[in-house]
């Protein structure tokens, strides 16, 4: 995102890794203990998700963390806000990443729930 547009939020952080062969289990296993403690009860975090692309031609996984606006995402990551943050030993399981920021603020909508 640049600087001169308006971000509202929320805000949808979105993390998207090509896994290493024979490295995905390895990989969902530490987006479930160490990515979510690198979000988790972060002022402005309003949780996250992960999973695995649905394609049989490669090994993508996704680690998305959803934040109130773009002042959480960047008191929690400081001045790299914009770049993929890898905790110590993910090299070894990712051969390349990214990292994107999209503003839900004209698209967000969640049904209410249904009654029990």
């Amino acid at each position: 995102m640049t600087s001169n547009k308006t971000q509202q939020g929320p805000i949808l952080r979105l993390f998207q890794a090509r896994v290493k062969d024979g490295k995905e289990k390895s990989l969902l296993a530490q987006f479930a203990t160490t990515s979510a403690e690198v979000v988790r009860s972060e002022p402005g975090n309003k949780g996250f998700f992960f999973g695995r692309e649905v394609s049989v031609e490669e090994n993508r996984l996704i680690f998305a963390s959803l934040w109130s606006d773009m002042t959480s995402v960047k008191q929690r990551f400081g001045d790299q806000w914009d770049q993929s943050f890898l905790p110590e030993g993910y090299d070894d399981l990712i051969e390349e990443h990214s990292i994107q920021h999209i503003d839900l603020s004209s698209g967000w909508f969640v049904p209410p729930g249904e009654p029990d």
